[in-house]
């Protein structure tokens, strides 16, 4: 995972207070909290989560300010804590899930977060729901026309700069900013307007600010809950340090926010559904005549579908195979990955046959790409609603307990020169939460039967494409 945001920011001697004790409410008075938590919930008109880095930490990213976070080993000359996992494939944690089922069910209005992980909007908060107050990591903005880019890869710099990019809106080509904050607007307590207006609308209207795994230290941004309380409202703090608002808050529960949210849905009775990780990405085919109209010289490559010379970080490698075995086999294992060939010209339609191999930190091997190949003929172009596509694969990879599914969304022929780029839909992660319910609280069910039917299609997907392979004419 990247540490990159921390080392991109301006240096600052004062990051306020590190390194605090971790407090834990004994069991009985820890559940006595999440059932009053619960009734507060339960009876709020206008529930608005107040979020900091503490709900992602169970997601493999570290904190700043606990023992082991990055700021309180920096001040202690201490090596930063190593990466488990790369920060563009870090997953929802079951709070960042419940808060969708929770807005889901209308009880949940708004989310404001501190956080630059992108993690609220990955897992399905939807946008005009969420401020987040010190920018995203994997976001980009027009400030021309406002349109954002949520991209599957980190953006390179911080402090609101140009990056390589420019908008893609017809009318509009400036270059992109990113919208990660550096110290200096923290300082000048000027917080993007646009983030921070709706989220001080919201807090002056909720009857519940809910603090999730915050410290609540800096400034303005920990000033916004307490504008609950000019109108009769309480705020509630979950955290495993103390904070400089505790003694304004109604409770104050020292446990891992986890633990506490899986509580609460389970008093709630609201089931947490599973995460589905899809990414874009986009297949380019070429082709060019030969002068003697003998030969026909083609080319394949994969390209990010946010940017076409972008590195496409979920793929490690992928394995080419041809319906038409005298074709030669080929392996793809450097970006960018591009496959040219040069066929008669009279040959029979065939299929191209990817073998996309993911990178770490995906939640299977591989997934399986198939592309008809057909110099003879050209297909129209074509364009499904994304979000009913993306439907449709989440429904298959929950079902199917298992992820490597794809779609197309997009496909774009041009006749000068001839190409085609079809951008596709793919699932590269599922994960969950109803076991990591069973470990935490106790709550939710997750049967060993489920469990074994995973492994076995988690285990059964080499078979799989080996099967594939064979009834697409290829050696077994």
């Amino acid at each position: 995972m990247s540490l990159g945001y921390a080392n991109k920011l301006s240096y600052i001697e004062d990051v306020g207070n590190v390194g605090m004790t971790e407090l834990f409410d004994p069991p009985n008075i820890l559940q006595d909290k999440i059932e009053r938590l619960t009734r507060m919930i339960r009876k709020s008109k206008h529930l608005v989560v107040f979020t900091g880095a503490g709900i992602s930490t169970s997601c493999g990213i570290p904190d700043f300010r606990g023992p082991t976070g990055i700021w309180t080993l920096q001040r202690e000359g201490s090596a930063l804590p190593e990466a488990s996992l790369p920060f563009h494939r870090a997953m929802p944690s079951m709070t960042h899930m419940a808060l969708v089922e929770l807005e889901r069910a209308g009880i949940l209005k708004f989310v404001i977060s501190q956080n630059i992980d992108g993690l609220h909007l990955r897992s399905g908060i939807p946008r005009d729901k969420l401020s987040e107050l010190h920018g995203n990591s994997f976001m980009e903005r027009c400030t021309s026309c406002g349109t954002e880019y949520f991209r599957d890869f980190e953006v390179e710099s911080v402090g609101l700069k140009e990056t390589s990019r420019k908008c893609s809106n017809a009318d509009c080509t400036v270059k992109l900013k990113d919208t990660v904050l550096d110290w200096e607007p923290f300082l000048q307590d000027a917080l993007p307007i646009e983030e921070m207006n709706p989220a001080e609308v919201h807090c002056e209207m909720a009857d519940v600010v809910l603090c999730l795994g915050t410290s609540l230290q800096i400034t303005p941004a920990c000033n916004l809950p307490l504008k609950c309380l000019s109108s009769g409202g309480k705020f509630v703090i979950v955290n495993l340090q103390q904070t400089p608002k505790d003694k304004k808050a109604s409770l104050v529960i020292h446990g891992f926010v986890d633990k506490v949210i899986a509580g609460v849905m389970d008093l709630l009775n609201m089931r947490i559904r599973p995460f589905v990780r899809i990414d874009l990405l986009q297949t380019i085919f070429a082709q060019a005549l030969s002068s003697d109209k003998k030969f026909v010289n083609w080319t394949l490559r994969l390209a990010s579908a946010h940017d076409k010379k972008a590195h496409i970080p979920f793929i490690k490698s992928v394995e080419v195979f041809f319906s038409d075995q005298s074709m030669k086999e080929v392996v793809l294992d450097k970006h960018p990955f591009q496959l040219k060939r040069r066929t008669v010209w009279n040959i029979k339609p065939f299929d191209v046959i990817l073998k996309v191999n993911f990178s770490e930190g995906c939640g299977c091997a591989y997934g399986q790409i198939k592309i008809p190949i057909d110099f003879h003929e050209s297909r129209g172009n074509l364009k499904r609603d994304q979000d009913h596509v993306f439907q449709k694969l989440k429904a298959k990879a929950i079902n199917g307990s298992c992820c490597g599914q794809n779609s197309v969304i997009e496909r774009n022929v041009i006749t000068e020169p001839q190409s085609e780029v079809v951008v596709r839909a793919i699932v590269t992660n599922v994960r969950w939460y109803d076991e990591i319910t069973v470990k935490t609280a106790g709550a939710g069910s997750f049967s060993n039967g489920l469990l074994k039917r995973r492994k076995e299609n988690k285990n059964g997907t080499a078979e799989a494409f080996k099967r594939s392979k064979g009834q697409n004419g290829h050696k077994k």
